[in-house]
């Protein structure tokens, strides 16, 4: 009998601990999980920092090359030969990105473009889209409509840049391009300062007028700010490039997962 007592008092003992086990191993499930969670998302954090777009690239042989001004438009640019892309590639990946194709064209004459002018900087299509799109949702923003001529109505024209919460600069054109005269704002579907067009400012539709208006004009002089440094190849490289134009490390992580998402979208 005593023997029987004692075996039944030693199995409760070893219930009871095999119990407070369980419940020990049950109370730190919901940590270990929130734990592992928590590592998961850091490391999203720590990779965003890092990231920058693949290169999506144009399709062989590039499209043909386009020279001189419209028929009766302005006057002869000086303008090397714009790259065409290929109406057919044009309409099958604004179908599979959601860009229009008006604006993608636009983002692919200056990606072959520049592939010509300066080999080496590596700029792409996508790039320009994930700024078209962060800047303006290619020349959608408020009630204005990017045009199958090109240009972008009613103009885009950001806020006074006047330091109360954005940079302060003060105006440069005379209000010629955003029509301020005190402070300067940023103007067209890629969101140019006026002194930054003035010196990068360039004719992607070769009409002999260079407006940051108009998609053509806009994306080329975006192009070539961009690759002024040389070489955009690289995730520092690239990363570095997209600061100089916003140097904001928000904006650049916006820019690079939507230039991410097009490239995936077009590759498919």
């Amino acid at each position: 009998m005593a023997r029987t007592r004692r075996r039944s008092r030693s199995r409760r003992r070893r219930w009871r601990s095999l119990t407070r086990g369980a419940a020990f191993i049950a109370a730190l499930l919901p940590l270990a999980a929130l734990t592992i969670l928590a590592v998961h998302y850091a490391g999203l954090v720590t990779d965003n920092e890092e990231v920058a777009p693949v290169r999506a690239p144009l399709p062989a042989p590039p499209a043909q090359a386009a020279s001189g001004a419209a028929a009766g438009e302005g006057e002869p640019s000086d303008e090397l030969a714009v790259r065409v892309p290929d109406p057919q590639w044009v309409e099958r990946v604004a179908e599979v990105t959601g860009i229009p194709s008006r604006a993608l064209q636009a983002y692919a004459s200056a990606d072959l473009t520049l592939a010509a002018e300066q080999p080496d900087c590596g700029i792409a299509w996508n790039t320009l889209a994930g700024i078209g799109s962060v800047e303006s949702g290619h020349g959608s923003h408020g009630s204005s409509v990017l045009a199958s001529d090109g240009w972008v109505s009613p103009r885009i024209v950001g806020p006074a840049l006047n330091g109360d919460g954005v940079a302060a600069i003060p105006d440069t054109d005379g209000g010629a391009w955003d029509g301020d005269d005190v402070w300067d704002r940023a103007v067209g579907p890629l969101q140019f300062i006026p002194e930054t067009w003035r010196h990068w400012g360039a004719d992607g539709n070769l009409d002999g007028v260079r407006d940051p208006n108009h998609i053509d004009d806009a994306a080329l002089a975006a192009a070539r700010y961009l690759c002024q440094s040389g070489s955009m190849d690289g995730t520092e490289a690239w990363r570095a490039a997209i600061l100089r134009y916003n140097p904001l490390t928000a904006y650049v992580d916006s820019v690079a997962a939507r230039a991410t998402e097009y490239a995936t979208l077009a590759l498919e």
